[in-house]
């Protein structure tokens, strides 16, 4: 018969104690029904209905993943991070672009270190996740070569992005696709591109301390003063008011 490891043992013997922990506290996982409903509107992108889900589950205690009450909470999102990004790829977003959100939001959980706040960012997790199954719900525009020409451009935000890179990834010519997703989309993949660099930025504004500058270059634009033009054309304020602005919402959470 082989032999168990120290590890092995070591788990068997933490889980052994942990259920006799939570069987003496009464504590039971939230439910898995329950987890599976928040999961099931992640992929439907039903925003109102996975808060009001998420909100049931916050309503029951939640499991002892740490000793310290913080890094409790932060393991419990990380975990949720994880079933959130598995949800959203099932909903057919591109497993690069999920795990790429899973990343940023698990090092969020890190830097944060007051309870309410990691609370309020499950939320926006949630959110974001929805979000991106919404802009790559599949074939949202029934048209096989403009799909895959949406999801190169999604894929490579951070990157210029040309007429002709996208229409070699799609196989097909240049002016071809430029034609097809300007009848199919309803304006020019340029413009399609910046607005989507537009508000993919809003992110960093959001939540990093990055200068207009330095998300101006994050995004391939030529400059800041190109990239505050186009944000202004788009949003109706400037990046740094924008900026600002979301500043003192989050300061006043």
């Amino acid at each position: 018969m082989r032999k168990l490891s120290t590890i092995q043992h070591d788990v068997i013997k933490q889980f052994l104690l942990t259920r006799k922990e939570n069987e003496e506290s009464f504590f039971a996982h939230p439910s898995y029904q329950l987890e599976q409903e928040l999961l099931h509107w992640v992929t439907q992108a039903d925003e109102e209905k996975a808060r009001v889900v998420l909100s049931k589950i916050n309503n029951l205690e939640r499991a002892r993943l740490s000793t310290n009450p913080l890094r409790s909470i932060k393991n419990s999102l990380i975990c949720s991070c994880t079933l959130f990004t598995r949800a959203t790829i099932k909903a057919g977003v591109t497993p690069e672009y999920a795990f790429d959100l899973s990343d940023i939001y698990i090092r969020e959980i890190e830097k944060i270190n007051h309870s309410n706040d990691l609370l309020d960012l499950e939320y926006e997790m949630v959110i974001t996740f929805i979000k991106a199954v919404r802009d790559y719900r599949k074939d949202p525009y029934q048209n096989e070569i403009v799909d895959k020409a949406i999801h190169y451009i999604h894929d490579h935000i951070l990157q210029p992005i040309t007429l002709t890179e996208v229409a070699e990834a799609t196989n097909v010519n240049p002016n071809y696709l430029s034609s097809l997703f300007s009848k199919i989309v309803g304006i020019p993949m340029k413009e399609y591109v910046n607005r989507k660099k537009i508000e993919e930025s809003k992110y960093f504004l959001e939540h990093t301390s990055s200068s207009l500058l330095d998300i101006a270059l994050l995004f391939g634009f030529s400059d800041q003063s190109y990239y505050t033009s186009l944000f202004r054309k788009y949003n109706g304020i400037t990046p740094g008011k924008y900026k600002q602005l979301g500043n003192n919402s989050y300061s006043k959470k």
